[in-house]
């Protein structure tokens, strides 16, 4: 008897099959429920833009401001009857161990480049505007602090006082030989002293105002 082998044969998938099997390994669709409709609520995605988490600066009341800036303003205008000092700065600006004065720089916009000259021989040094800008307009490009033709300028308070001290020394000795000189007489002159000694000649000495011209 004649035997043959059986061979098994796949059958062969049709599109439609497919489609099932993609269906079958494909995730579950999640249905919604009418009855959880608004019961459910999803939270919205977190928005991870940073925003400013710097506090806002609030105003500065007007009262509290108009106050301060009285206060900055009193030590610069005086009374009404004074005026404006415009040449004014507050002595406690000064560094320590420095003094400071207004010096010319310029006569009728015109430089005097020998007088600058003399006075950096006597130790002045022009002040940075750095230091006080308070004392110059908003904006000032400049390197110094100037008004109308002046400059401020620093040297140290030592040496200030010790000239201060030779000017005095200097001026009282020609206040003494400008004495003598009254007091004494060339030969072939009357004496100018009395019997006892005391001179004839009266010397009053007094301090008075300098007028300012208009």
């Amino acid at each position: 008897m004649e035997t043959k082998n059986a061979q098994t044969k796949r059958p062969r998938r049709t599109p439609d099959a497919f489609k099932n099997v993609l269906a079958e390994s494909a995730p579950a669709e999640t249905t919604s429920n009418p009855d959880l409709d608004g019961i459910i609520d999803v939270p919205p995605l977190l928005d991870t833009k940073r925003g400013d988490m710097r506090p806002t600066m609030r105003e500065e009341n007007s009262m509290t401001r108009a106050a301060r800036r009285a206060a900055e303003l009193r030590d610069h205008l005086g009374t009404v009857e004074e005026g404006v000092d415009e040449f004014y700065f507050s002595k406690d600006a000064v560094p320590e161990g420095w003094s400071y004065e207004w010096k010319r720089r310029t006569v009728l916009g015109q430089e005097d480049p020998a007088y600058q000259v003399a006075l950096a021989k006597q130790g002045w040094e022009a002040v940075p505007v750095a230091r006080h800008p308070e004392m110059m307009p908003h904006g000032y490009k400049g390197p110094f602090i100037e008004r109308k033709g002046m400059i401020l300028m620093e040297r140290p308070l030592e040496i200030t006082e010790q000239i201060k001290e030779h000017e005095l020394k200097k001026a009282r000795l020609q206040v003494r030989q400008k004495e003598a000189q009254l007091n004494s007489s060339d030969q072939g002159q009357f004496g100018r002293t009395k019997s006892d000694g005391t001179s004839l000649v009266k010397i009053n000495k007094s301090y008075e105002p300098i007028p300012i011209p208009k």
